[in-house]
């Protein structure tokens, strides 16, 4: 067992007691290959959530402070996450993130680059637009429909892959690809809203 595997059915044991997670269209995740996963960001604990109703391993970027908090930061690291610098470009994570991508893995983004403090989709940072177009990754966006409330209901929608092809041959910019994949994550979280938590 790896310590993600290990990892992950600890994080399930102890969320699964708190939140009633509903999980919709997790199939819809291609089974290899390199998967772009695109998430709204509405609460900390997104991550945590994503990465245990999510079919495969996934890889996040995460703020490069959690890696700099004794023990956390080691066990954050051993579970696929690496460091990005917030507020600027950061080639080594850009590269990182690609490298996921080439070798067929999952790469987890929160374009929104930080949580809604709304609960309303913000919107996307280029950085999602740049990973979609610089690979050849199917691109998938999801939606965490909370509020986080202890024994209350959360969803987590899994959408179709967006056709990256027509986008990656005509060149499109970064900010228009982002655009695109902010407005199918509103797509999922409209659709699927709940009307009482």
């Amino acid at each position: 067992m790896t310590f993600y595997t290990f990892a992950r059915s600890v994080v399930k044991s102890i969320l699964k007691p708190m939140y009633r997670i509903e999980i919709i269209g997790k199939e819809r995740m291609p089974q290899s290959g390199g998967v772009l996963l695109c998430s709204n960001h509405i609460d900390n604990f997104d991550p945590l959530v994503v990465g245990v109703t999510a079919p495969r391993p996934v890889s996040f970027m995460a703020k490069e402070e959690l890696f700099n908090v004794p023990v956390l930061g080691n066990i954050v690291r051993k579970c696929n996450a690496f460091p990005v610098k917030r507020g600027m470009s950061d080639r080594e994570a850009l590269r990182k993130g690609l490298a996921v991508l080439k070798d067929g893995n999952v790469l987890g983004l929160f374009p929104e680059g930080t949580r809604s403090k709304t609960g309303e989709l913000g919107k996307g940072l280029a950085g999602a637009g740049f990973f979609a177009l610089r690979s050849k990754a199917a691109v998938l966006p999801c939606a965490v429909i909370g509020p986080y409330k202890t024994f209350g209901r959360l969803r987590v929608v899994y959408g179709n892959p967006i056709n990256m092809d027509e986008l990656r041959d005509r060149k499109a910019s970064a900010e228009e690809v982002t655009d695109i994949i902010m407005l199918e994550i509103k797509k999922l979280i409209d659709e699927h809203r709940q009307v009482s938590a």
